[in-house]
């Protein structure tokens, strides 16, 4: 790989949202990650290559400068700030949005929940939990991954009241 395809790599990773970006070409490995001041270029070992001599060199590749953003027009005032209350894990374990993988989730964003209404399980110690909103709102944010795992008192949805 020639360095006119290397920097053309390093300004197409800095305009994208990659975070990591691996190249291999025969015995070249090139590995770009995005917030790093250093990408590593190093020449992979081949069979006939002495066990000593398999540490891959790294050279140092200084990614170009991001350029200075255009000045913007004025943002809006933001609206002013919603009252919002969380649901909160009762527990640690694994917060599921489903009560079963070919089932719909409990809720989505955008819906609206009243008290007493199951909104996710957490599975704790092979036991299923249904956790059910002590509010009634309207979802504004799930803030947990299906599968994910869950501490105690960890803010799982975000819910503006109902006035």
């Amino acid at each position: 790989m020639d360095l006119k395809s290397i920097l053309e790599l390093l300004r197409f990773v800095n305009k994208s949202d990659l975070s990591e970006v691996i190249v291999e070409e025969g015995e070249f490995r090139l590995t770009i990650r995005r917030g790093s001041p250093v990408a590593s270029v190093a020449a992979l070992p081949t069979a006939g290559t002495p066990a000593a001599a398999s540490a891959p060199p790294v050279l140092p590749v200084q990614a170009p400068t991001p350029a200075a953003p255009e000045p913007s027009k004025p943002e809006p005032a933001p609206p002013p700030p919603k009252k919002v209350e969380y649901i909160r894990s009762p527990m640690v374990g694994t917060f599921y949005r489903r009560p079963s993988p070919d089932k719909e989730p409990y809720v989505k964003v955008g819906d609206i929940i009243q008290p007493g209404q199951v909104v996710c399980i957490i599975e704790a110690m092979k036991l299923f939990n249904e956790i059910q909103s002590e509010i009634a709102g309207k979802v504004l944010r799930i803030l947990v991954e299906d599968a994910q795992p869950v501490e105690y008192d960890q803010p799982l949805f975000e819910i503006e009241p109902l006035s």
